[in-house]
């Protein structure tokens, strides 16, 4: 499954005097996330999510993330058309708040707001939103940034708390999913864990309770319930594999063990 940084790389910390000259123009083009097969999601756009990406966990120990799940491939986004436009309805927060990011100073007390200058919208002609204005402050643009990624920052602290308490709960486990193509090509895509169901209806009332309190215990069903995206990212698959082969779309299958044990641009996080 993915790294963290994934679709960064030439991250820098924004500065006058780097970036006075500098814009950045948004496109629909998001060539830019074609090669990655899974990106950091955060709890919060579990409902947003649910529908259309297979929703998973990535990581161990006190590292473990949801993540949505984009290829059966290690370089492949399959929700990205030739045509390098996003082929979903919700595009995912980290995807959306590219090609900005926050790194941590060297004192690890506070963030800093960095750009890939390997975007392609990244430009100095002036093309699409000024970095900074002609009084050398950020623009309003850079403004909504930062309020976007400190949006970002604290649903990503909450996410990790989430995680944390399914780790204390025992209730994930290892899981892969598997295609065969019509070609005969067998996939096979590991790495990340999921709920147990049965383990989820072994958890005592009073633990149940607390979860259902904080409506995570909404954000685990509405997990369980993203598994059968497996089947429309076999789909998205199919129709790639039969655009390529001329129209060929013989059917590709996902064995059942993708959900066994689990019963078969940017204003906020969300």
């Amino acid at each position: 499954m993915a790294t963290q940084l994934l679709i960064y790389e030439s991250v820098v910390p924004l500065s006058f005097a780097r970036h006075r000259p500098c814009a950045v123009e948004i496109s629909g083009d998001y060539s830019f996330s074609r090669n990655v097969n899974s990106v950091p999601l955060m709890a919060a756009e579990f409902p947003d999510a649910a529908s259309e990406y297979a929703i998973v966990f990535t990581g161990t120990d006190d590292k473990i993330m949801p993540a949505a799940v984009l290829g059966m491939r290690g370089k492949e986004n399959v929700y990205v058309s030739k045509d390098a436009t996003w082929q979903a309805k919700y595009i995912p927060a980290f995807v959306r708040r590219y090609p900005f990011v926050f790194s941590t100073s060297a004192d690890d007390k506070r963030f800093v707001l960095c750009v890939d200058e390997a975007f392609s919208g990244f430009n100095r002609d002036g093309r699409g939103q000024r970095i900074y204005g002609e009084d050398g402050k950020p623009t309003a643009y850079i403004d909504n940034i930062l309020k976007f990624l400190n949006e970002y920052q604290r649903h990503f602290n909450l996410s990790k708390a989430f995680c944390q308490k399914l780790r204390e709960l025992d209730l994930l486990e290892p899981m892969h999913a598997q295609a065969e193509l019509a070609s005969g090509e067998k996939l096979s895509l590991s790495g990340f864990t999921a709920v147990n169901r049965t383990k989820l209806k072994a958890v005592p009332s009073d633990k149940l309770a607390a979860l259902a309190k904080t409506d995570e215990l909404e954000l685990l069903y509405l997990h369980l319930h993203s598994m059968r995206n497996f089947k429309g990212l076999k789909d998205r698959l199919v129709e790639e594999t039969a655009s390529e082969n001329g129209g060929d779309k013989s059917e590709t299958r996902v064995p059942a063990d993708a959900g066994k044990g689990h019963k078969k641009r940017a204003a906020a996080v969300k």
